[in-house]
C-alpha cells in the first residue's frame, strides 16, 4: 500500500521533470519541427504561353477556370450552409438540391468539389466570405479557330501538358513556372495564408509567333478538303513553304480534328507517313544526270513504244513518245526515258544525290513525330533499284521531304530547314528568340545542285505545267513549275488498286514565293496527280495571290483610260531629230527614235505615214473584281498601293506619308469598294 502511494506521489514529479527537460533541452528542436509540420505551400499556377499567327491573331489561348469546393466540417460552415447553397444556386442557375446531394454524398468528410465558376461568379462567391469555402484558380486551353491549323498547334491533356504538335514540341517554354504562397496549419488542421511567409509570383510561359498566316491556312484547308471530297480520297495532305527561307506558310491534313476536343485524326500525316514518290522523284535523277555529265536537256532519248523490260521488270509510259529530248522526258514524265538515262549513272551517283536532296533523313522541322523515310544503302540495292528509284520506286519519302527538295530547285539549289515558329516572346512581349537570327536556320543545310543546274532544269518543270501532265495546275498570269507523281501504295507488297497521287510545284517560276505539295491518298476518281492534286494546287494559288502584294501587283490590270481619238500624225520628215520628237510628243504620240537621245540629223522616214489618224481604244468598263480578295498592303509605298487599288476599282483614302502600316480592310477579305490606309 505504501509502495503504491509512494509511486503515485513521485509520478507528478517525474512528469514535471520531463516537461522541464523538453522545454529547456529539446524545446527548440521540437518547436522547429512543429512549425515545419504546420507550414505548407500552395502552388500558384502559371499561365501557359499563347500561340499566335504571323499577324498576331491568337490561335491558342488560356481561359481562366475557378473551381469551388467546401469543407463541410469547417467551424461556422454549418450555420450558413443553407443560405450559401441557395445563393450558389441563384448565380449558377443550378438547383439547390443538387448541391445539397453533393455535400451529403461526399466521399471525404473534409472536402467536396461543387462546381466550376466564371470570373464574375468567382468574385461574388469570394465576397461572401463563407467559412470552409475553397476557391482555386486554374487555366483551360482554348483553340479559337477549332480545327484550323490543328496538326500544327496540337493539343494539351487534362493537366495542361502538350501531347501533340507545337504544344508538345515547345511544352517546356510554353508551360512557365508556377509560383508559391506560404500557408500555415492551425491546431485543428485548417490552413490559412501565412502573413509572414514569402509569396513567389508565377512565371508565365512564352508566346510563340508562327510563320503561318490564318487566312492562308484557312484557304489551304478549305481547298484541300474540297479536293479530297472531289477525288473521293481516303485522306489528303498539303504543305506550303517559302522556298528561300524554309518558313512553313501553311500545313494541313484531311480529315482533321478539333484540339478543343481531341479525338480521331490526330496524326500529322504530312511528316509522319512515308510514301513512294513516283515521278516527282525524277527531279533527283535529272539533276544527277546533268551534273554527272551523262545527258543534256537537248539530248535525244529513244523511248520507243513506251515500254522497256529491265532484269525481268517491265516499265511503261502512259503514252508512247518515240524519240524525244531529255526536256520532254521530264515534261511528259517518261518512265522509259528516265530509266534509260539513269542506267548511265552508277549506284553511288544516284544515291548521293538522293541523300544530298535530303531523302533518308529528317528535315528537322520543329514539329514532333517526323520520320526519316527510307533510302537504302547501295549495298542493299537489287538489280532493278537504280532504274526503279529513278522513277520514284524502292524509296520512301515524306511529303515534307519532297517539298523541301523542290524548294531547292526553286531557290537555285539550296536545301533549307523548314520551321513553324518564327519568334518566341516573353510575357512583356519582348522577342527573346527569332528564327531569322538563328544561324542554324538562317544558313542553308547545304547546296544540293549548282545554280546553273537549277536554271537549266527549270524550263522542263515549267513545261510539265504548260503542256505536260500538270496542265490543271496552271494559274492565269503566273508561271508555275512542278511535277506530278503517281505511285502504288505498299505495305509489304504493292496494292493493285490503291495509289497516292501527288503534285509538287512552286510559283511564280521566275521568282518563287511559294512552294507547295498536295498529296491525295487512295483517290477513287483518278489515280493521277495531274487530275486530282494539281487542281487543288491551282485553286490555293489563285486565292493566295491576293495575300502577296508583289504577286497581286503583277496581275493587276493597268489603270483604265477613257476611249479617245488623237489627231493625224504630223509630217516630221526632214526635221531635225530633236524637233521631230517634240512635235510628235506635242501631238500625243510616244516616239521611238532608236537611241536614248534623238540625233540632230534630219528625219528620213516615219511610221505611221504623215496624215494617218490613230484611234486608241481602251476598255472603259470597270475591271472584273468578282471573287477578288483584299491583299496585305502593309510595307508598300503609297504609290504602289494606290496603283493596285485603282486598277481594281477600289477607292483609297490615305492618312499620313510614307509606307502603309495599317489598312481598314483585313487581307483576305472580299475586295471592298473603298479602303483607308494609314501611312508612316
Amino acid at each position: 500500500m505504501y509502495i503504491v502511494l509512494t509511486v503515485l506521489s513521485i509520478f507528478p514529479l517525474l512528469v514535471a521533470g520531463q516537461m522541464i527537460w523538453i522545454h529547456f533541452v529539446d524545446g527548440d528542436e521540437l518547436r522547429t519541427e512543429g512549425d515545419r509540420q504546420a507550414k505548407t505551400q500552395s502552388l500558384l499556377p502559371a499561365q501557359r504561353g499563347t500561340i499566335v499567327d504571323q499577324a498576331g491573331r491568337a490561335l491558342a489561348v488560356n481561359i481562366p477556370r475557378f473551381d469551388l469546393a467546401v469543407d463541410p466540417a469547417y467551424p461556422g460552415f454549418e450555420q450558413v450552409r443553407d443560405q450559401f447553397i441557395q445563393d450558389l444556386a441563384r448565380i449558377t442557375g443550378r438547383s439547390a438540391s443538387r448541391y445539397q446531394q453533393q455535400i451529403a454524398r461526399r466521399a471525404s468528410t473534409r472536402f467536396v468539389r461543387l462546381t466550376t465558376l466564371t470570373d464574375s461568379q468567382h468574385q461574388e462567391v469570394a465576397s461572401w466570405e463563407v467559412p470552409g469555402v475553397i476557391l482555386s484558380k486554374s487555366f483551360r486551353r482554348r483553340y479559337n479557330y477549332n480545327h484550323t491549323a490543328a496538326h500544327i498547334l496540337g493539343h494539351v491533356d487534362t493537366d495542361g501538358n502538350g501531347t501533340a504538335g507545337l504544344e508538345l514540341q515547345y511544352n517546356d517554354v510554353l508551360t512557365g513556372s508556377p509560383g508559391r504562397s506560404a500557408l500555415v496549419r492551425d491546431r485543428r488542421g485548417y490552413r490559412r495564408v501565412d502573413a509572414r511567409g514569402i509569396e513567389i509570383e508565377p512565371r508565365d510561359g512564352e508566346t510563340l509567333v508562327l510563320t503561318i498566316d490564318l487566312i492562308r491556312q484557312t484557304i489551304l484547308e478549305q481547298e484541300l478538303a474540297r479536293g479530297v471530297a472531289e477525288a473521293g480520297a481516303a485522306r489528303g495532305s498539303a504543305i506550303a513553304v517559302d522556298p528561300h527561307t524554309g518558313a512553313i506558310l501553311a500545313l494541313a491534313n484531311v480529315p482533321t480534328y478539333d484540339p478543343n476536343h481531341p479525338s480521331g485524326s490526330i496524326r500529322n500525316y504530312a511528316i509522319t507517313d512515308q510514301m513512294e514518290p513516283g515521278s516527282t522523284f525524277k527531279l533527283v535523277g535529272a539533276a544527277a544526270a546533268l551534273e554527272r555529265g551523262v545527258t543534256t536537256m537537248t539530248h535525244m532519248v529513244d523511248t520507243g513504244n513506251g515500254m522497256i523490260t529491265i532484269r525481268g521488270r517491265t516499265m511503261r509510259d502512259t503514252h508512247p513518245h518515240g524519240i524525244i529530248p531529255f526536256t520532254d522526258v521530264i515534261a511528259l514524265s517518261s518512265n522509259v526515258g528516265m530509266a534509260k538515262t539513269a542506267m548511265k549513272l552508277d549506284r553511288g551517283g544516284l544515291y548521293s544525290y538522293a541523300r544530298t536532296f535530303g531523302f533518308g533523313q529528317k528535315t528537322w522541322i520543329d514539329l514532333p513525330g517526323e520520320v526519316d523515310g527510307l533510302l537504302k544503302k547501295t549495298n542493299r540495292w537489287s538489280g532493278t533499284t537504280l532504274t526503279s528509284m529513278s522513277i520514284g520506286y524502292e524509296i520512301n519519302v515524306t511529303a515534307l521531304q519532297l517539298l523541301m527538295a523542290y524548294s531547292a530547285l526553286a531557290n537555285g539549289g539550296l536545301l533549307r530547314q523548314p520551321y513553324v515558329v518564327a519568334e518566341r516572346r516573353d510575357v512583356a512581349g519582348s522577342v527573346i528568340w527569332r528564327a531569322a537570327d538563328d544561324r542554324a536556320r538562317r544558313d542553308s543545310v547545304r547546296r544540293v545542285i549548282d545554280e546553273a543546274t537549277a536554271q537549266e532544269l527549270l524550263p522542263a518543270f515549267m513545261q510539265v505545267v504548260t503542256r505536260g501532265t500538270a496542265r490543271k495546275a496552271q494559274v492565269e498570269g503566273l508561271d508555275v513549275a512542278g511535277k506530278t507523281g503517281t505511285a502504288r501504295k505498299t505495305k509489304g507488297r504493292y496494292y493493285t488498286r490503291k495509289y497516292r497521287a501527288t503534285f509538287v510545284g512552286f510559283f511564280p517560276a521566275d521568282d518563287p514565293k511559294v512552294a507547295m505539295v498536295v498529296v491525295m491518298d487512295e483517290p477513287r476518281r483518278s489515280i493521277y496527280g495531274g487530275t486530282v492534286s494539281a487542281p487543288v494546287f491551282r485553286r490555293i494559288a489563285e486565292r493566295w495571290v491576293g495575300t502577296f502584294p508583289s504577286l497581286a501587283l503583277r496581275l493587276a490590270p493597268r489603270p483604265v483610260l477613257p476611249e479617245r481619238t488623237i489627231g493625224p500624225v504630223p509630217d516630221v520628215v526632214g526635221a531635225p531629230g530633236g524637233v521631230a520628237v517634240k512635235r510628235l510628243s506635242a501631238a500625243g504620240y510616244a516616239v521611238d527614235s532608236g537611241t536614248e537621245k534623238p540625233s540632230p540629223d534630219p528625219v528620213t522616214s516615219q511610221t505611221p505615214l504623215p496624215g494617218a489618224a490613230v484611234r486608241l481604244v481602251v476598255r472603259d468598263a470597270a475591271p472584273d473584281t468578282s471573287g477578288a480578295l483584299m491583299p496585305d498592303l502593309t510595307g508598300m509605298g503609297a504609290r504602289s498601293a494606290m496603283a493596285w487599288l485603282m486598277g481594281h476599282g477600289v477607292e483609297a483614302h490615305l492618312e499620313g506619308h510614307g509606307r502603309v502600316v495599317e489598312q481598314s480592310v483585313q487581307a483576305g477579305s472580299p475586295l471592298p469598294e473603298e479602303v483607308s490606309l494609314r501611312l508612316e
